[in-house]
């Protein structure tokens, strides 16, 4: 496949069609965002869309990382209010030190999917399968970049992720959270130098660690009063 049919906006519903093709009716397109950050909460939305609408705004739709914040904020309730059901799960920092960043995620997915109504019959992932999904599943290489109901997904996922960390950075000041997102960035880093790891930092990273100046058990148990999915 060359590079120009990779990009056409034409492929981002093969997927969906094929599962279609194969007698699915609700096919959930599912994307996580936050793995990487050294702070807050890993995020998974799933989005299952209606097919064969025209939507004005479908390719303005790309992965989220390819958007500016004013763009996500933007598609994100063009994709709610056009989606057959959108759900979104979380999993705090506190969660993902204690069971590690691969069941963090596969948790997130979990909830994200459990939120479906109606519930889905196929799901196409991100690059990945779960195991702990027990639905018919599909990982897409690259699928936030080729897969319409993905790309929504990440998106959802994104604006979501967003205001948690703008809201943390109103809680725990300094560390300039709305500004990274919890990312590795330099200013972060010099933050955590400088303050040491907030309730919400993963301990689980290397970084982080570095930066602590409280025993574990007392980090631990000012980490676990932080909620953010409400479960």
């Amino acid at each position: 496949m060359n590079k120009k049919s990779r990009r056409s906006p034409d492929l981002k519903n093969v997927e969906e069609q094929a599962c279609r093709a194969q007698g699915y009716s609700f096919i959930a397109g599912i994307d996580e965002v936050g793995r990487g950050c050294l702070a807050g909460p890993v995020v998974a939305s799933a989005v299952i869309m209606t097919p064969g609408q025209r939507l004005p705004w479908y390719k303005r739709v790309k992965d989220s990382k390819l958007l500016t914040s004013q763009q996500r904020a933007e598609l994100s309730p063009y994709i709610h209010g056009s989606a057959v059901s959108v759900g979104t799960g979380a999993v705090d920092s506190y969660l993902i030190d204690q069971i590690g960043m691969t069941a963090a995620v596969h948790l997130a997915m979990l909830r994200a999917v459990t939120r479906l109504r109606p519930q889905p019959d196929f799901l196409l992932i991100d690059y990945l399968t779960v195991p702990t999904l027990e639905y018919p599943q599909k990982g897409v290489e690259d699928g936030d970049t080729l897969c319409f109901s993905i790309a929504c997904a990440s998106i959802v996922a994104k604006v979501y992720r967003d205001r948690l960390m703008i809201e943390f950075d109103r809680r725990y000041p300094g560390y300039g959270l709305a500004r990274h997102k919890g990312y590795g960035t330099a200013e972060h880093m010099a933050c955590l130098r400088k303050l040491g790891p907030s309730p919400i930092h993963r301990r689980l990273f290397q970084p982080v660690r570095n930066a602590s100046q409280l025993p574990f058990s007392d980090w631990i148990e000012n980490a676990s009063k932080v909620n953010v999915d409400g479960t």
